[in-house]
Order: structure tokens, then sequence, then C-alpha cells
């Protein structure tokens, strides 16, 4: 049996709490939230500091300090879980789901198979925008798929099969 499997999260070291992430930077992509339903809305524009190459936080040891909507993941896990993706390591162990298939943990700690998950070409940065005409709603997407690594846009149809 794993750690993931036998430890609950608050009983994992720093060292395993910090392997649960898959580096996908989906955690850093602007989210909406519906006033009415309180549904969440990823799009694809990504925090400023998420290097859209190797999907990590340039400022990770600053982020709280330099970027005040930074997710903090055990917060979100108490009080706001549905704002990370659902194939969110932490998610996923939070609701008692088993990793994704793809995850690297699962494989030896290679990325190489959590890459098809990563934030990717589609993602855009909020640095390189005006953010003065910046219109979010214009970026939404959605995860599909198997663990979710499919991305569409709403305006996008999903295919048959």
């Amino acid at each position: 049996m794993t750690f993931w499997e036998k430890k609950k999260m608050d009983e994992m070291t720093v060292e395993e709490w910090e392997s649960l992430c898959d580096g996908c930077g989906r955690c850093c992509l602007v989210k909406m939230e519906d006033d009415e339903t309180g549904k969440i809305y990823f799009t694809r524009l990504a925090c400023q500091f998420l290097d859209l190459v190797s999907c990590r936080c340039e400022i990770y040891e600053n982020r709280f300090r330099c970027e005040v909507s930074c997710l903090a993941v055990r917060d979100c896990l108490a009080h706001h879980p549905h704002w990370l993706p659902e194939s969110c390591a932490y998610r996923c162990l939070h609701e008692g789901r088993k990793l994704p298939d793809w995850h690297p943990l699962r494989h030896g700690g290679s990325r190489e198979r959590a890459m098809i998950a990563s934030v990717g070409p589609w993602a855009v940065s909020v640095m390189d925008l005006d953010p003065l005409h910046l219109d979010p709603e214009a970026f939404l997407i959605r995860f599909s798929g198997q663990d979710g690594i499919e991305v569409w846009g709403y305006d996008d149809e999903e295919e048959e099969g």
C-alpha cells in the first residue's frame, strides 16, 4: 500500500504532501464563480507567475505574499474543494477517490504521462493581456474525458464516441 492510500492527508510529511502535486498547473488558472449557483468555471487564463512550459510557479516560496489570489490547497480543501480541478490529487484524496491513472506517483515519479493533463498551448498568461480590456468569459473552458484530461472551450462540441 502506498503512503497516499495509508495515511490521512493531515498525517503526511511535507515531502509526501508536495509530491501529491502532479504539476498540471490547473490550480493556477483564473476561475469564475456563478453568484447564483456557486458553480466554478475555469478559464484558460493562467496566473502571471505560472511558467506555461514547466507548469511550475515561478515564485512558489513567496506565492501568498506576492499573489493575493493564490489558492492555499489546504484552505481550499477545507472550505472550497470545488475550486480545485476534479483531476487534482489533493481533491481526489479529499473526496475518497483514487489518483488519476496518469499521476506521477503511479509511475515512479515520472511526469511524462502527467503532461497530458498539464496546462498546455491552450493557456494564456494574464501577463500577456491588457487587464482593462479583458473579458474572462471569452476564455471559459471545461474539462472532460477520462480523468478530466480533455480541454474544451464552451463553444466547442465534444466528439461523440
